[in-house]
């Protein structure tokens, strides 16, 4: 029987010169992508007219293609304006999630297994997608690690490294948590599944140092700068759960939802602490145009 590949929101794709409706079928059964993993994204935000770092993102799928074998067959340039086309598309009021994407149509010759870098496509995918709340989340230590730079291609933000973040989702879940707070392979904390970590002890802003073993993205840079810019102490160095237990504060951040507080890591309740807070404001000025003297402060 038919299955029903529409997605739940209004969604445009842009593929080969061509805007196309919905959930265009792109690849088969034997596109190297789809059963062997050839695969790169990345994901930026619009909403209330603005695109945040849109250009960073634009630029790091392109270090992505290259980090997995894949050719870059589009320039930053070219997908960020081909992103700022594709808004149009959309009704100017619900938050939207820019993806561009390249991946493998064929293996290379003489072996199936790498991907053949002249093969490469390239789609522009944009859907609606609400940005969510900024408080409230809850984390549990996960049993499942991240991989270190010899087991994955951890400097690339991969399609195939997301089956082990969604399994340490869907088991924190199945406790009752919303999200997993996961170590790398030396049992040092990394991030959460699906976005980097912050701690505040003491006044002091700490997140987990750049080791290879996640994706240190884009917003956790840009959060680390106005924070320091503010004149906060921002230290990256190596954390353990226990840093975290014993921590004033915590906080997300990610291109998803941007900035995040969590109330509960495992036994452990925190309040929406004031350095969280003003991490948030300081990005929605940063991201908004407005100077801290426009805000009021």
């Amino acid at each position: 029987m038919p299955v029903d590949t529409s997605p739940r929101t209004t969604t445009w794709t842009r593929v080969e010169g061509e805007w196309l409706v919905g959930n265009p079928p792109l690849i088969g059964p034997t596109s190297h992508a789809m059963w062997l993993a050839s695969m790169v994204f990345d994901g930026a935000r619009w909403f209330d007219g603005i695109a945040p770092d849109l250009d960073l993102h634009c630029q790091r799928v392109n270090r992505s293609a290259v980090n997995m074998g894949l050719k870059p067959i589009k320039t930053a340039e070219e997908i960020e304006a081909l992103a700022w086309e594709g808004i149009k598309k959309f009704d100017g009021k619900t938050p939207i999630y820019i993806k561009p994407m390249y991946w493998g149509e064929h293996g290379s010759p003489g072996s199936v297994v790498s991907v053949d870098a002249e093969s490469t496509r390239f789609a522009l995918c944009l859907f609606e997608a609400p940005m969510g709340g900024h408080s409230g989340s809850s984390l549990t230590v996960s049993p499942f690690r991240r991989p270190s730079p010899e087991t994955a291609t951890t400097d690339a933000k991969a399609g195939g490294l997301y089956p082990n973040s969604g399994r340490a989702i869907a088991e924190a879940r199945s406790r009752g948590f919303d999200n997993a707070l996961m170590r790398d392979l030396n049992g040092n904390v990394a991030e959460t599944a699906s976005s980097n970590i912050f701690m505040v002890k003491d006044g002091v802003v700490f997140t987990p140092v750049a080791n290879r073993t996640f994706l240190a993205g884009i917003t956790r840079a840009r959060v680390t700068g106005l924070l320091d810019q503010a004149g906060f102490d921002v230290r990256e160095v190596t954390l353990s759960v226990e840093d975290f237990m014993n921590a004033d504060e915590i906080f997300t951040s990610g291109n998803y939802s941007k900035i995040v507080g969590v109330n509960r890591l495992d036994g452990r309740n925190f309040e929406d602490g004031p350095v969280t807070r003003k991490a948030l404001d300081l990005y929605m000025d940063w991201a908004n145009g407005r100077s801290h003297s426009q805000s009021g402060e």
